[in-house]
């Protein structure tokens, strides 16, 4: 059995070398709690979103180290560098000034800010790994791009990243093909985001189809991150993640938790709720979802009863909530 399981784990920090900062200290409580919650949650392997890049990879070295210390030990680690804070040269935002974040190729306060990683117990195949980050977005067939065409010859489509890692089983490589798409808010009527968040998702579909310049994954895969994007409720171009949750080449096992909320004006199992949001409640972002040969036996959103200590350091650690499969290889 192989848990695969992928984490918002909000380690995004507000310049670069502060998290690398809050690790070497030790003092901090969020990094305190997400230890607690990774040795219960025991995953094989781990993509973590929304945690900061640095070209060394000291920070995501520190993090492994605190997480062996309390008996979770992942010995082989990963992270492209991310689009988030890369600049673009273009007032992209349209505020008058260039060098904003949301002038970045992804929205980011300094190149790194909040991008991805893999933890794995098992060996990666780095040389084998595939980054298909700087592919734009006006190449994606059927893009809904709304850029005129100088912002558009340069800028990409993922918003962190589209990564394609195999791991190296037993029976052979498993690709983890991952991402972690932009918000579809904090636009304007033209939607951008909203597009760009449909299109992120829309991506994988033509990946999977072999309908882009690159060749599509090689099977067995699994298709993880945050899409930031729920299938049944919120803001957001809605069909964009259920068409990508309807690919043929991908299962949806459906991993559920429980939050104890009630959702009443919600359409989608708040059981499948990763996140929980003050004013727009619970929504379903983060997902793991296997290639349709293989055979997956359990899977949750990792959510522990209000009277489990655990409750308290989720809470503390992030919003979001892992999300796990385990599968029989």
């Amino acid at each position: 059995m192989l848990r695969i399981a992928t984490w918002n784990i909000g380690l995004d920090r507000q310049g670069p070398g502060i998290l690398v900062q809050d690790l070497t200290r030790g003092e901090d409580p969020q990094i305190a709690a997400i230890a607690r919650v990774a040795r219960a949650l025991d995953a094989d392997v781990l993509l973590l979103t929304a945690i900061d890049y640095d070209l060394g990879g000291v920070a995501l070295q520190l993090l492994a180290d605190r997480l062996a210390a309390v008996g979770v030990d992942y010995p082989h680690r990963f992270a492209f560098r991310p689009n988030t804070g890369m600049q673009t040269g273009f007032d992209v935002d349209g505020n008058g000034r260039i060098g904003d974040p949301r002038d970045a190729q992804g929205y980011g306060l300094f190149s790194g800010h909040g991008g991805m990683a893999i933890l794995s117990r098992l060996p990666l195949d780095q040389d084998g790994a595939r980054d298909h980050s700087a592919f734009l977005w006006r190449d994606l067939p059927d893009t809904l791009s709304p850029d005129g065409p100088s912002l558009s010859a340069i800028q990409r489509l993922a918003t962190t990243g589209f990564w394609d890692v195999p791991v190296i089983t037993r029976t052979g490589p498993l690709h983890l093909l991952a991402w972690h798409a932009t918000p579809p808010v904090f636009d304007g009527p033209e939607d951008r985001n909203g597009k760009r968040n449909h299109d992120e998702a829309a991506f994988w579909r033509h990946y999977l189809d072999g309908a882009l310049p690159m060749p599509p994954p090689e099977a067995p895969f699994v298709l993880l991150g945050d899409g930031n994007l729920d299938p049944a409720d919120g803001d957001g171009l809605l069909e964009g993640i259920a068409a990508l949750l309807a690919h043929p080449a991908l299962q949806d096992p459906l991993p559920t938790g429980t939050h104890g909320r009630s959702e009443p004006t919600h359409l989608g199992d708040p059981a499948l709720d990763t996140v929980l949001y003050d004013n727009l409640g619970g929504l379903r972002l983060d997902y793991v979802l296997p290639s349709a040969s293989l055979t997956v036996t359990a899977a949750g959103v990792f959510w522990p009863a209000p009277d489990d200590p655990l409750a308290a350091d989720l809470a503390a650690a992030s919003r979001h909530y892992p999300v796990w499969v385990d599968l029989d290889l």
